[in-house]
């Protein structure tokens, strides 16, 4: 059962087992978005490619100073993690590289011990968790510490079968150890409605959670790309381009459900 209280900020999973998904431009646009609205927000980065930090313009120096280090044996707390970004109320736990995890592989809970501390609870209003694209301890540590999950897919056959496998774990998860833990919506990428396999996709993942649970689609954007590889969010980088257009979209879809479900907590 999830140890975690009430009380304290919403914490919202990016998740897709099956990498190259726009899951991280997904966490960093919407963390940019939440934090440009006022809510005070903390990106956390538990993949360990470490892309969130280039996608915010920083390159944090090697040391004990990641999300992973979370997981190790002296895990320092959580505040101690925290880095500021260039975005005013935008804070990074960036991911180590580096860093080899070798215990606590059956516990589950670590990540939502780390986010019951009271000075995470006083500092934040939102957390946006970006959850490593495999099967293991991590991934399970960031569903059982969510209160929301959003799976960006590709529409390609082999994206919606890692949606299908994910949705499993999600749902075991849900079930077992979190029963806070919603679904908040599927959302395909670099989606072109013009292309007939996008549609078929489309229409096969809305089969299986439902069409209310198919989110607003991003649409291919070389923009998208391109402000990553600047270190700006898309709303900064290109603030008239169809990727800014989306993920702006997305992200009012994404506080409305918030308010709606949040009184159901």
């Amino acid at each position: 059962m999830s140890v975690r209280g009430t009380a304290g900020p919403s914490v919202l999973a990016v998740t897709n087992r099956k990498g190259g998904t726009g899951k991280t431009t997904t966490a960093v646009n919407l963390a940019a978005a939440f934090a440009a609205a006022g809510r005070r927000t903390l990106l956390i980065d538990l993949d360990t490619q470490g892309h969130c930090a280039l996608g915010l313009g920083l390159r944090p120096a090697p040391g004990p100073f990641s999300a992973h280090h979370l997981f190790a044996d002296s895990a320092p707390a959580l505040a101690e993690l925290c880095c500021p970004t260039a975005w005013d109320g935008l804070d990074l736990v960036p991911a180590s590289t580096e860093l080899r995890l070798a215990r606590h592989n059956d516990d589950d809970q670590i990540l939502t011990r780390a986010l019951a501390e009271p000075a995470i609870a006083a500092r934040y209003d939102q957390i946006i968790l970006d959850s490593p694209p495999s099967l293991d301890h991590l991934l399970f540590n960031a569903l059982a510490a969510a209160h929301w999950a959003i799976i960006p897919f590709l529409p390609h056959p082999l994206a919606g079968e890692g949606v299908k496998q994910l949705s499993r774990v999600f749902f075991q998860i849900a079930l077992r150890n979190n029963t806070d833990l919603r679904l908040l919506g599927v959302l395909p990428v670099m989606l072109d409605a013009r292309i007939g396999q996008h549609r078929l996709i489309r229409a096969q993942v809305a089969e299986q959670f439902g069409e209310q649970r198919v989110l607003g689609g991003i649409r291919n954007d070389i923009k998208l790309a391109e402000a990553f590889a600047a270190g700006q969010p898309v709303r900064v980088y290109a603030p008239r381009s169809r990727g800014h257009q989306d993920y702006q979209a997305l992200f009012g879809t994404v506080e409305t459900c918030l308010h709606e479900r949040s009184g159901s907590r």
